[in-house]
């Protein structure tokens, strides 16, 4: 099955950790993400910054990471040294069978062929070994509030992923791998004001918004700004909590 283009995160690498929760978040991911895990080594693909890998070498597990940006890449050899290799998701430098375990942190989104990455992932992880994703848009609570009113009209724009958990199953399946659980995992808590939640959306920070083109931007996002910026109190952070779902399959 083709897929689209994966993205690369250069163009946020350096804000990366100030947006998404930084090594707190990948604290808790990975305490979440360890009983899930089978023993021995884990591959971490789209490792980003590190964060989560970092996290898992604490709890004593052996890490790899694998990235297709360099900007991320940077910030993740601060954190992780030389375990860390440039790669595309879908053409890893690992031989068949080569680790017990591959994770995917709210990585395949970005990822142009999920199907082709999958069974990647399926290619290098041992037999008995597991395949784990965390993915799709995450559970918000509450889910009610003035910032998702606001930002509603974008809805269209961020729920086209390739990363939705029909796909995802379609291409374990089609990888030989067998389904092993799923749960909503990782529960963090954000706060954000309506002002800097404008802020980053027009700063691209989204990778929904990366390649929207000058159209869509005019009629459909510049108005959610001025929606967000025109909202009662725009500097008082909202608070709120968001979980990712994991779904984790065998080999």
């Amino acid at each position: 099955m083709n897929g689209r283009p994966s993205r690369s995160f250069d163009r946020i690498a350096d804000r990366y950790d100030d947006r998404r929760g930084g090594t707190e978040r990948g604290v808790v991911l990975a305490a979440d993400i360890l009983p899930w895990l089978v023993p021995g080594t884990v591959l971490e693909v789209g490792v980003g910054t590190g964060v989560v890998a970092t996290a898992l070498r604490a709890l004593g597990v052996t890490v790899f990471g694998a990235d297709l940006s360099a900007g991320m890449l940077r910030h993740a050899r601060e954190r992780l040294g030389p375990s860390v290799v440039q790669a595309d998701a879908t053409a890893l430098p690992f031989a068949a069978g080569a680790v017990d375990n591959v994770v995917f942190v709210t990585a395949l989104h970005a990822i142009g062929d999920v199907y082709a990455a999958v069974a990647e992932a399926a290619r290098v992880v041992r037999p008995g070994g597991r395949v784990i994703a965390v993915h799709g848009i995450p559970r918000r609570v509450p889910d009610d509030d003035d910032l998702t009113a606001a930002v509603a009209p974008l809805g269209p724009l961020r729920d086209d992923r390739p990363d939705s958990a029909p796909t995802l199953d379609g291409a374990a399946a089609a990888a030989d791998l067998r389904p092993a659980g799923v749960s909503w995992v990782a529960s963090t808590a954000f706060a954000e004001s309506p002002n800097e939640f404008a802020e980053s959306i027009e700063e691209r920070l989204w990778s929904y918004l990366w390649n929207v083109d000058d159209t869509v931007w005019r009629d459909v996002v510049v108005p959610v700004v001025a929606r967000l910026r025109a909202l009662p109190d725009p500097d008082r952070p909202r608070a709120y909590r968001l979980s990712p779902r994991l779904v984790a399959y065998s080999a």
